[in-house]
């Protein structure tokens, strides 16, 4: 699971022992209890630690969601809450995603969290949202691709402002050139910046027209076409 960015400071218990040192080896970490061998004398401890932790993956390994969910529900400890989340997202699980992230304020992942499951049509779309989620940018793009769905592609690069490689599969798949060159140029207008990219300073590419109504009705029919495939929602 990648918890950096899905909360891992939150997943981790921090205990202050007098026992442990700086040159302390931890030797099994086994269940609920962990060996370590002390640095200053060599002697081997063993210690306890908190069971539910273990108990949340068996009942996720299980797939048993709502006992995972009455689990955390019960124990109330943020740091539970954020693997909760961590183990959601993983599986694709947005519904327990969400009262997970909403349980330790985590209001930013909470909000993309939702984005994905009320304004992302396909599962291909969402899969993809996910994997970009956990910070896995090449999966994400290997996704959409797979799926079809370019354009989709080439928004994810320009909401990075990755505009280069938005252009590169604007130009591979001949479809929405002008949409990459809109969006450069509303950037470049917004930062109060000249264009710097000698991709973009190609006479041939500075040679197409911009016209944002034509840009606009490509844009909805690509969010009505997504809608329209097997297994995605309907547009509201």
């Amino acid at each position: 699971i990648n918890a950096e960015y899905m909360g891992l400071p939150k997943t981790k218990i921090v205990r202050d022992d007098v026992e442990f040192g700086r040159n302390d080896q931890l030797l099994d970490f086994f269940g609920s209890r962990c060996t370590c061998r002390r640095g200053s004398d060599g002697a081997v401890l063993t210690y306890a630690i908190r069971p539910y932790p273990i108990l949340l993956f068996s009942y996720v390994a299980e797939n048993n969601w709502d006992a995972a969910v009455r689990l955390c529900r019960f124990i109330k400890e943020p740091s539970l809450w954020s693997i909760m989340a961590a183990l959601a997202v993983k599986h694709s699980e947005l519904t327990h995603a969400v009262e997970a992230y909403s349980a330790i304020d985590e209001a930013d992942k909470l909000q993309y969290i939702k984005y994905i499951m009320e304004d992302v049509p396909s599962p291909e779309g969402q899969n993809a949202e996910l994997a970009l989620f956990q910070r896995r940018q090449d999966e994400a793009e290997e996704i959409l691709i797979g799926a079809g769905l370019i354009y989709r592609a080439i928004r994810m690069h320009i909401r990075l402002f990755n505009f280069e490689k938005a252009l590169d599969l604007a130009i591979q798949y001949k479809t929405h050139i002008d949409t990459v060159l809109a969006f450069r140029a509303r950037y470049l207008i917004n930062f109060g910046k000249k264009e710097n990219l000698p991709k973009f300073l190609d006479s041939e590419i500075k040679g197409i027209e911009i016209d944002w109504d034509k840009i606009s009705q490509k844009i909805e029919y690509e969010k009505k076409a997504e809608s329209e495939r097997p297994g995605a929602k309907p547009l509201a």
